[in-house]
């Protein structure tokens, strides 16, 4: 097709035409009057079923309870100091909300009416920010610049629309160095209005990153440690203490992730599997921007959403790729002595503590296997039993356990007796050691 003077000069007006009406559409939209319709999208091409949102599931964690009173519903949280088990053999003194550390998870669906009472149980002021959602200036709860502080012994309210699905946080916003430190941390999930259109059925996993520095044998953690964090969580437990997520082949696995720890980001890697970042607390990621992944980075103060297909059946490690945060109130003042010959050094200890034994010359993992008796309230390089011996691993670690279709038929009810137990892999297809056939057949000497 020829161009001519007249057509390009027709198109020209026509295009500038289309942009006076498209800045006169934004212009209307930005002063409150309502902005023309978008065309619908396409149709999708893959047959699928819009459904109720999936159940959340918290592992070692809860849903805040709520009531529906007019068309409003509405929560009542408790800022309080609590008692709190890491894992078994630490029981710490934190502050939480309605006796947990994280908060139990709000959960609503996009439009609702919330109205959130928050009662002050500590001894002194706090205020609740909703981290992530867009709430009227007044409900962003600011200590001092948004609202007073809530006293010690008070009950403030804060009302707002939820405005868009996503997940997000809570915290407070007031002395926030001391108060976010002693835990009190907590994860908002909304729903999309009208349910989510998938093919398959969704496992909803809501897991809250925290860190803390808790001096061995101490039930306080320190609210002035800046780094040295020696207790790392999944949703306020240390392995072995963390619930497993449990799955079935062709379930399409969302795991929420929040980090509200006081300093620390946290590569979260998943083994088995490739995932899509889907979301972050900022909004969902457009399809064109989604690639496959195994590990996320998960900043402080953010929260990301990824999404898989679950596909090998397995007991899969989801950790933070950060060594020592998988470790157990590990400290690190501590002398070098890898690779050090310690034998004339045991020798003169036995003379006044018989029965000493250095540890840590040939390595860390001997420290967890042969379950050396700890000092009062921790847990230092304390790790769990696995199939196949000792897992050495602590602090941020979880297990994600895929199994079968079917396996799960009442759906994924952490309740203690529906963990299916450790995967039994088919015969020949776990690593061990190689027979004296096998080197010789390929030539391997040793």
């Amino acid at each position: 097709m020829s161009v001519t003077r007249r057509s390009l000069l027709t198109s020209t007006l026509a295009a500038g035409a289309a942009a006076l009406t498209a800045r006169k559409a934004m212009a209307q939209h930005a002063h409150g009057q309502p902005a023309p319709q978008q065309p619908p999208a396409p149709a999708l091409k893959t047959p699928v079923a819009t459904v109720k949102p999936p159940r959340l599931t918290v592992p070692n964690g809860s849903l805040l309870p709520w009531k529906t009173v007019g068309n409003v519903k509405v929560f009542h949280l408790r800022a309080e100091p609590i008692k709190h088990q890491i894992a078994p053999g630490l029981d710490i003194h934190a502050w939480g909300y309605n006796g947990s550390s994280p908060g139990p998870v709000i959960e609503a669906t996009e439009g609702d009416r919330v109205r959130i009472y928050v009662t002050n149980g500590l001894p002194e002021p706090t205020a609740v920010h909703w981290h992530g959602l867009f709430v009227p200036n007044g409900m962003d709860g600011v200590m001092g610049l948004t609202q007073k502080g809530i006293p010690p012994g008070k009950t403030f309210k804060y009302e707002f629309v939820v405005d868009r699905p996503g997940t997000f946080m809570y915290h407070p916003h007031g002395d926030e160095m001391t108060q976010i430190a002693l835990g009190m941390t907590g994860m908002i999930v909304v729903h999309p209005k009208g349910g989510e259109r998938v093919k398959q059925r969704v496992r909803d996993f809501v897991l809250m990153t925290h860190e803390m520095k808790i001096p061995i044998g101490a039930s306080r953690p320190d609210p002035m440690a800046m780094s040295d964090f020696n207790v790392l969580t999944f949703n306020g437990k240390s392995f072995p203490a963390t619930q497993p997520l449990l799955a079935e082949v062709g379930d399409l696995v969302r795991i929420r992730l929040a980090n509200l720890g006081p300093m620390d980001h946290h590569p979260i890697h998943l083994h088995g599997h490739a995932f899509e970042l889907v979301a972050t607390d900022g909004g969902p990621v457009p399809q064109g921007a989604r690639f496959p992944e195994t590990s996320t980075l998960v900043p402080v103060g953010t929260t990301r959403t990824i999404e898989f297909i679950a596909k090998l059946p397995g007991d899969w490690p989801l950790h933070c790729h950060m060594t020592h945060h998988v470790m157990n109130q590990m400290g690190h003042d501590v002398a070098n002595i890898v690779g050090a010959d310690m034998k004339g050094v045991d020798a003169k200890l036995n003379r006044v503590l018989p029965g000493y034994m250095t540890m840590g010359a040939a390595g860390m993992h001997e420290m967890a296997t042969m379950q050396m008796p700890q000092p009062k309230n921790s847990i230092s390089m304390v790790g769990g039993d696995g199939p196949y011996g000792v897992i050495d691993m602590g602090g941020m670690f979880t297990i994600l356990k895929v199994r079968e279709r079917g396996a799960f038929p009442e759906g994924n009810k952490l309740d203690g007796d529906k963990d299916p137990g450790w995967y039994k892999p088919p015969a020949g297809t776990v690593a061990d050691e190689a027979s004296a056939d096998d080197l010789a057949r390929d030539g391997i000497k040793l």
